[in-house]
């Protein structure tokens, strides 16, 4: 049976790939788009519960409702959707066509590509304590899903990043107590997040200090008390807690890139080089979001975005070379007219 070609192929379910089929949608091209989660969203998925105000046209949205969003705009006009396949690597076969190899043995054949995989395919750095895992079920978390879980209880959190300290001041109004566990001398966050935990009366913050070991409560299923060492191997302590955050970071995986047997510039160890225009060192190979690297960059959802119209604008080219390099607004799309004016019916009847 003939392979399908698709006119792009979109790598990434995040922002920047839902904004692209959306876009590429818009502008007519045959679309397919591939994530490795058995959901989309990308890593909004990390903080489903936070406020997030920086989406122009938006008023304050948790993650999960701008992930409900997000989804339902880029499923606007029907893109195939392939979840929990891993590409592997990306060819080009004897038509000039890529070819994306997954790791479930199947082939994507498409006339371009974007990718908008991030910094990779993001898991969270785990503990290297053993045992550790068995309480990934109750009280040891690598996310935060639910503010409520932690209503009136002692919290403790290790790291001092961004992502650690943001979890924090999420918290602080609603847990019993925060304790910041870092191995460092300050945190290297936020600084206004910083300045705000180290004033706080519900927040302690122990700096050079890391996390040695669990002890378990009676029934064994949960932390109930956590071993803490100072660090470079000083003195040992117990606390008692509800809950552990871990906000160790993430490992990166760029296998993609290193897998693949095309010449794809490297701006630094995990962004893609391109240009303005989100057109990377491979003709018909282009990347959008954090996955990239060019001069004036906002790593910001509008970032995501733009880098996502640019990319499809530039891929529709790349196959129909007189197509508008500006595409258009939805308020030109004869099928968006249409649902418009049902829309407007149903308001007026």
């Amino acid at each position: 049976m003939k392979e399908t070609v698709f006119d792009v192929t979109i790598v990434g379910g995040g922002p920047a790939g839902l904004f692209s089929a959306f876009y590429s949608g818009l502008r007519g091209m045959k679309t397919k788009l591939i994530e490795y989660h058995p959901y989309l969203g990308g890593k909004v998925h990390a903080f489903p519960e936070k406020m997030i105000w920086d989406v122009g046209g938006l008023t304050p949205v948790t993650g999960a409702q701008l992930i409900d969003q997000m989804v339902q705009q880029g499923l606007t006009f029907d893109p195939e959707v392939v979840l929990g396949q891993k590409v592997t690597s990306i060819a080009k076969d004897d038509n000039g066509h890529f070819v994306l190899h997954t790791s479930s043995g199947e082939k994507h054949v498409s006339r371009t590509v974007i990718l908008a995989i991030g910094y990779g395919i993001l898991k969270p750095l785990k503990l290297d304590i053993e045992g550790a895992e068995r309480f990934e079920e109750t009280n040891l978390h690598y996310t935060v899903k639910s503010l409520a879980h932690f209503k009136n209880k002692t919290v403790l959190i290790s790291g001092g990043g961004d992502s650690a300290l943001d979890w924090a001041v999420e918290l602080e109004p609603i847990a019993k107590r925060i304790v910041m566990v870092y191995r460092k001398e300050m945190f290297k966050g936020h600084e206004a997040q910083a300045i705000r935990l180290l004033a706080s009366p519900k927040v302690e913050s122990l700096f050079r200090t890391e996390i040695g070991g669990f002890i378990p409560s009676a029934g064994g299923e949960r932390i109930e008390r956590v071993v803490l060492r100072k660090a470079g191997g000083g003195e040992t302590f117990e606390l008692a807690v509800d809950d552990v955050i871990i906000s160790h970071g993430h490992e990166n995986d760029k296998s993609l890139i290193e897998n693949s047997a095309l010449n794809i510039k490297m701006e630094n160890e995990y962004c893609i080089a391109v240009t303005t225009q989100c057109e990377t060192s491979v003709p018909g190979l282009y990347a959008a979001g954090d996955a990239v690297a060019y001069p004036g960059k906002q790593r910001m959802f509008v970032g995501a975005f733009q880098d996502a119209v640019n990319a499809v604008n530039r891929a529709k080219q790349y196959i129909t070379p007189e197509a508008d390099p500006w595409g258009m607004v939805s308020s030109h799309h004869e099928e968006l007219m249409e649902r418009n004016r049902k829309i407007l019916q149903q308001l007026y009847d």
